[in-house]
């Protein structure tokens, strides 16, 4: 009872700042790699159209991820450079408009000059500051960035330099939150219906709540 109480305190908490946030919409060819200085688990954002962000500023590592446009079509599948961008969110939605990357020159130029725009929910361009990651040789994007906040580059943000637990530390599993409440299904099925995003945050406070 007394974990239902708290859990339905804390998705109380997680609606009323989630009407006050400002949604960063996930386009299907875009792969979002780390926010905020922390690593995105592609578990946490299957079947999200969005991510909710507090106003403020915010940095992320992406890359295009693009397909050929059909079955038919022999093309080369791309993968772009990882792209860092920082910017100050304060309209009600952030989305990333790709150019045209249909032929090799405009793949190639866009990973050179990272042409992306940042438009709110009206269309207009969100100034933001871009740069290259390169590709760390052990893979890890998340330490990779936490060294690129802590080197003062052109896009880095000193406060994501800070070391955290890491997303998949953090996310675990939906059983994590349920396995001591199994009787419980309402719950869980409150808990599916949330972002990506809230979804992460519930599952960091329900571990702290299992701490203490």
């Amino acid at each position: 009872m007394k974990l239902f109480l708290a859990a339905t305190s804390l998705f109380i908490l997680l609606v009323s700042a989630s009407c006050h946030a400002i949604t960063l919409k996930l386009d299907p060819e875009i792969d979002l790699l780390v926010l905020d200085g922390r690593k995105i688990s592609g578990s946490l954002l299957k079947g999200a159209d969005g991510l909710e962000l507090d106003r403020g500023q915010h940095q992320f590592l992406f890359r295009v991820d693009k397909a050929p446009a059909s079955a038919s079509n022999n093309g080369p599948h791309y993968q772009s450079v990882p792209m860092i961008v920082t910017f100050t969110a304060s309209g009600k939605t952030v989305a990333i408009r790709l150019p045209a990357l249909d032929s090799r020159r405009e793949r190639h130029a866009f990973d050179k000059s990272l042409n992306f725009q940042l438009i709110d929910e009206q269309g207009k361009e969100i100034a933001s500051i871009r740069d290259h990651l390169p590709m760390p040789s052990g893979g890890d994007l998340e330490q990779a960035m936490l060294n690129y906040n802590r080197n003062g580059q052109v896009a880095s943000v000193p406060r994501f330099a800070v070391q955290t637990s890491s997303t998949p530390d953090v996310q675990l599993n939906a059983d994590f939150a349920w396995q001591e409440a199994s009787n419980l299904p309402s719950l869980q099925r409150w808990f599916e219906r949330f972002d990506a995003a809230t979804r992460l945050r519930f599952l960091s406070w329900m571990k702290t709540l299992r701490a203490s």
